[in-house]
């Protein structure tokens, strides 16, 4: 990626919150693989539908496919970090965080 294309990395709570409970040498995994979205924001999968706004990019961890939940608004620049979950679940509980999430996206970054 050029130096002219920073991308801006936020984290919902549900994200930090799931981080948080990793250990380090798991987080240093989730750091690649977070490197590897901003490298290319499009690697995941865009979800259809009432999870529109969602992408999931999908990778092992420790034996397990884990999901990475993110947003990715191209136009601002903007990656940012929803959910981190085994797959069991994670559609379940992205529909019931959808109204939070959409929040969350259309809220101006705190940090600025």
């Amino acid at each position: 990626m050029s130096a002219e294309r920073r991308i801006e990395i936020r984290q919902t709570p549900t994200f930090r919150k799931a981080f948080k409970r990793l250990s380090e040498k798991q987080k240093d995994r989730v750091d690649d693989e977070i490197a590897r979205l901003v490298e290319n924001p499009e690697l995941g999968t865009r979800k259809r539908g009432d999870l529109a706004h969602l992408w999931v990019h999908k990778f092992r961890l420790e034996g397990q496919e884990i999901l990475l939940g993110y947003a990715w608004d191209e136009g601002q620049l903007v990656l940012t970090l929803m959910n981190l979950a085994p797959h069991e679940n994670f559609y379940q509980a992205a529909r019931k965080r959808r109204d939070a999430d959409l929040k969350f996206l259309h809220e101006p970054d705190p940090g600025t």
